[in-house]
């Protein structure tokens, strides 16, 4: 009750700021509310390649305001928080006057807006795959009170356009969102733009090994486990580290990607030149470009690594337990592309006599990275702005 409470003033006080400066007039303007940066700085960078004079905003989220701003210095950054008074009546004034408002994840602030005509709102969603459900199909939403079903449903109606990268994540978004065929642009997913650039993938690559040489001429493992709500005060890692170093330290090495909240735990001074924490490694992407065998469970990061067509181990060792609270899409073992393992001898295992089905990762990676080609980021840019001469027209 007191936290509906809080949530419709809260609103009411956003409403009633977004209306003021409704007031002023629309621009040439794209502003990016971000709570994950990849998407959005690949759109960004487009725009600035296309040289489109345009106007561009930044309203960011405080998990990642501070990589933004460093990234770019010369752009206008917001701290999109009311704790921070004049950024977020900035931020506002910013969704109030752009043309375009592009969004990448759930934000309550939708629900208080109503936009001007011509202006669209374009949900550039931070995954390129589901497995677990989210949204209207949210099992948790069912708790809710009438007023939140009926604030999330406003929230998703504000969606004028959804970028997919395939067909699937377009119908699981039709379900999620509850929006018609219509609502979605089949331009790809832009951060994966990223695994077609092979001048940059050199790079990083080179960087990553300079970085760390112990990796080099090793079978590199990584290991990034979905974050789960208890674990910041009982976290346990369910990987046995002794068992893996013993069976395969002579040709492998494990690098683990955890959250950051909660890799202070971790003990792994007796595996030196076997373990490694990249924890802190902000770009999961860029630990995959070295990444042999990919060993996960929840998370979105199979459906962009498989565009590399490499081995994926599933290691859900809390399957029962997590899909009542969350829901899955399908049943898990339909919807993952490689083996699925429950304790670390069977993952040894199916590391030691290599047992993958490439073709089921091939199968899988076009099936939900249909749209996502190399040129996302370049097609949704198009989508927006359409070039005739030195003239720009903007799509209504």
């Amino acid at each position: 009750m007191a936290r509906e409470l809080f949530v419709t003033i809260y609103l009411l006080f956003f409403r009633i700021l977004f209306l003021v400066c409704k007031l002023f007039p629309l621009q040439k303007k794209i502003a990016f509310v971000v709570s994950f940066k990849q998407n959005n700085l690949y759109v960004y960078k487009e725009i600035k390649k296309q040289q489109i004079p345009v106007k561009i905003a930044f309203m960011c989220t405080s998990s990642c305001y501070d990589n933004v701003r460093k990234e770019l210095p010369t752009e206008e950054v917001r701290m999109f928080g009311i704790n921070r008074p004049f950024d977020f009546l900035k931020s506002i004034y910013h969704l109030a006057t752009s043309e375009y408002v592009v969004v990448d994840n759930y934000y309550g602030f939708l629900a208080a807006v109503q936009f001007k005509d011509g202006v669209e709102c374009i949900q550039l969603w931070h995954a390129a795959g589901a497995i677990k459900t989210f949204g209207l199909k949210d099992r948790n939403i069912h708790h809710r009170s009438n007023r939140a079903l009926k604030r999330f449903k406003k929230v998703y109606s504000q969606f004028h356009k959804v970028v997919v990268g395939s067909d699937t994540m377009k119908h699981i978004f039709m379900e999620a969102f509850g929006l018609p065929y219509e609502n979605f642009l089949c331009t790809g997913v832009p951060r994966t733009d990223f695994f077609y650039d092979e001048k940059l993938k050199s790079t990083i690559i080179k960087k990553l090994y300079d970085a760390n040489p112990e990796l080099r001429n090793k079978k590199i493992i990584l290991y990034a486990p979905t974050f789960r709500d208890d674990e910041l005060d009982h976290f346990q890692l369910m990987l046995d580290v002794e068992k893996m170093f013993n069976e395969l330290h002579q040709d492998h090495v494990l690098l683990i990607k955890l959250h950051p909240a909660i890799r202070h735990h971790l003990e792994l001074e007796d595996y030196n030149g076997f373990v490694f924490d990249y924890s802190y490694y902000k770009d999961v992407n860029e630990l995959l470009l070295i990444t042999d065998i990919l060993i996960t469970d929840y998370s979105s990061i199979p459906y962009e690594f498989s565009i590399l067509q490499r081995p994926m181990i599933f290691y859900p060792y809390d399957l029962q337990k997590y899909e009542e609270k969350r829901g899955f899409w399908e049943t898990y073992d339909k919807m993952v592309p490689g083996p699925v393992a429950f304790d670390t001898n069977r993952v040894i295992q199916l590391i030691k006599h290599k047992q993958f089905d490439i073709h089921l990762i091939a199968d899988f990676s076009k099936s939900w990275n249909t749209y996502s080609t190399g040129k996302s980021s370049e097609k949704l840019v198009k989508y927006l702005y359409q070039h005739e001469g030195d003239t720009i027209v903007e799509r209504s």
